[in-house]
């Protein structure tokens, strides 16, 4: 005979375990707890290892996109980090972000911002360090909570970037160095031994990265900088994978942050071509 299987889930509101498909929780009676498969699916799509591999295609596909708009201004002769570079009125479509996006109120940019990249060796770097550190914060906090760090590491980047004046700026780099951020509060907020490793280690590469992006031309260092900053706080915010399991209001801010990211991206592509 075959059983059907039965899902369960932590509580929203007790944090408790019950059915995925209860009327009403066992323990609290909140009403509707598996948000009507809402928590199923968002569980399926923030499963461990996951959100990684989605970052990584979506940033290849949009550079991909980026060159296939403009191909004469992508294949120009240039040199150095700007190897298959795309047109910046391609990027400013796409949603490039900047002190005169902010002076638009062009504000959706900030998130559309992080999954561009102004040439091949940009991307590359970026694709590297979001592969190598990814999996690595995913296992540390979960999936859900990685692309909350993410996203706010970008935006508290580019906001701050674009304060200090920097008219177009884009990239993950700031969303990368907010990875570290996340990585060196894990280790403050754990302690030990293993802890204390973590922190000074990832601390260290972060700070000597930071350092010879000066010596690299058009590297936004104040993107970093916030990025950072944002990430070692949404680090120190967010539960450890460790003493607490994601919730579903875990998956539900990662979940509006998805959705709002999409929304960004329709915005751009609207008041680009409307």
């Amino acid at each position: 005979m075959f059983r059907r299987e039965v899902r369960t889930i932590l509580c929203p509101s007790c944090g408790r375990l019950t059915r995925a498909d209860a009327a009403e929780c066992l323990i609290c009676g909140r009403r509707r707890p598996g948000m009507w498969g809402l928590t199923t699916l968002l569980h399926r799509v923030f499963r461990s290892g996951s959100v990684t591999q989605v970052i990584t295609v979506v940033c290849v596909a949009l550079y991909v996109a980026s060159l296939v708009f403009d191909p004469v201004a992508a294949f120009r002769p240039r040199g150095g980090f700007n190897i298959f570079a795309p047109s910046s009125e391609v990027l400013w479509a796409l949603g490039a972000t900047g002190s005169l996006a902010w002076r638009l109120g062009r504000w959706w940019t900030f998130l559309t911002a992080i999954y561009l990249h102004g040439g091949v060796l940009h991307i590359l770097f970026n694709v590297l360090w979001i592969r190598q550190l990814g999996p690595a914060v995913e296992e540390l906090y979960g999936s859900a909570r990685f692309f909350v760090i993410f996203t706010v590491a970008g935006v508290v980047g580019f906001i701050l970037s674009s304060l200090l004046g920097h008219a177009l700026t884009l990239g993950a780099s700031g969303s990368i160095f907010g990875l570290f951020g996340a990585i060196v509060a894990f280790g403050q907020r754990r302690g030990g031994i293993f802890g204390g490793m973590m922190w000074r280690e990832y601390g260290l590469f972060a700070l000597v990265l930071f350092m010879m992006s000066f010596v690299i031309p058009g590297v936004d260092n104040a993107a970093h900088a916030g990025g950072f900053v944002g990430g070692l706080a949404a680090g120190y915010v967010l539960s450890l994978a460790e003493r607490r399991a994601e919730t579903t209001l875990d998956h539900l801010l990662a979940g509006a942050l998805i959705c709002l990211t999409v929304l960004a991206f329709a915005l751009s592509l609207w008041t680009a071509f409307a």
